[in-house]
């Protein structure tokens, strides 16, 4: 938890620093322009990808699979999409790299082995 906290406190404050920086290097409009250019291309990526990954989710659904690996593309393209429409370069970053499924990988490494944690510690419990 105290990971999280630092995270919002960091990320938004490294933000502010490289949108001064490339708003006084490359110009305050093709900053704007950037920024509203990069959530809108987040936000069309998200959708393909979210309807995407739900669609195989409900095929794996169809074959009495569990869409495990499906779900955890979920969370990501949810945090990626929400950082993408997050004004700031850095977040933009984090964001098309949740997106992208090559990129998505070590983020749903990191994600399965934070609730495997939390499972082991006792902090979820799985009820059958």
């Amino acid at each position: 938890m105290r990971y999280l906290f630092l995270m919002i406190i960091i990320i938004p404050a490294a933000d502010i620093g490289v949108l001064l920086f490339s708003g006084k290097t490359i110009g305050v409009l093709p900053t704007l322009l950037f920024i509203l250019l990069t959530g809108v291309l987040g936000a069309y990526l998200a959708k393909k990808e979210g309807l995407q990954t739900i669609r195989k989710a409900q095929e794996q659904l169809r074959y009495g699979q569990i869409p495990g690996e499906s779900v955890l593309d979920g969370v990501c393209i949810l945090i990626g999409g929400t950082l993408l429409i997050t004004p700031g370069f850095i977040t933009d970053i984090l964001g098309f790299l949740m997106l992208f499924p090559p990129t998505r990988k070590p983020f749903k490494f990191l994600i399965k082995n934070t609730f495997r944690k939390w499972i082991n510690k006792g902090n979820i419990k799985i009820i059958k």
